[in-house]
């Protein structure tokens, strides 16, 4: 099941959005072109779950300014386009409602909290986090409980037939975070040595539904497509 669009009209143009999906990609080819060994360049600006929680790291970095530089870091081109991907299709709207500086706040505090959600499931893991999928969890959260109706164009794969479907939002990310939940539990009970890091999806998506409640009431606007 892959989104690739929504029928959820902005009135504003996300330039936000797309700002944060310019530097995902610019930082990105800054990776892949740098002669520094990526291994390093990964342990030196990654998020690192012991050094959030103990704020003591080898790093050239302080361990809160590593969850900054790991928001905009992906490890292959897969990671930043499922990422930015997501980001395009609902970060679009949640700026929208928010306005363009508080979608900033919003987004680095969905990353944040992610970043921390990740770190207390392994506090002495010394396995680095870098992606984006911690802020967008929560975009998708807060899109969740603002447009759970809203229909998203949606990918079906059955064998080897496509079908394009147009599902309610509620179902797509519901299904979405489900999956983060089942992974999660299973990720506990086994050996880690890297991969996806699910517990930041969880944390990052329940920030997302939490925060969009305190933002939209301060900003006092909230905007629903006809």
């Amino acid at each position: 099941m892959i989104p690739f669009k929504d029928d959820n009209p902005t009135r504003t143009t996300p330039y936000l959005t797309i700002t944060f999906i310019v530097l995902n990609v610019v930082i990105y080819l800054m990776q892949i072109t740098s002669t520094m060994d990526p291994r390093t360049m990964v342990y030196a600006f990654g998020a690192i779950p012991h050094y959030l929680i103990t704020f003591q790291t080898i790093q050239p970095i302080h361990p809160v300014t590593s969850i900054f530089s790991s928001m905009f870091m992906h490890g292959s081109l897969l990671h930043l386009g499922t990422n930015m991907l997501f980001l395009w299709i609902f970060g679009n709207n949640i700026e929208d409602q928010l306005g363009h500086f508080r979608f900033i706040i919003f987004y680095l505090l969905c990353g944040i909290i992610a970043a921390y959600s990740h770190a207390l499931s392994g506090p002495s893991s010394l396995i680095p986090m870098i992606g984006a999928s911690g802020a967008v969890s929560g975009v998708l959260g807060a899109y969740l409980l603002l447009f759970p109706k809203a229909r998203v164009h949606t990918l079906i794969f059955l064998g080897f037939f496509i079908q394009v479907l147009r599902l309610p939002a509620v179902f797509v990310i519901g299904f979405w975070i489900v999956i983060q939940f089942i992974n999660g539990l299973v990720s506990k009970g086994m050996a880690s040595n890297g991969g996806v890091a699910w517990f930041a999806h969880i944390g990052g998506f329940i920030a997302g539904i939490i925060l969009i409640r305190l933002f939209i009431i301060k900003s006092q606007r909230i905007y629903y497509p006809h």
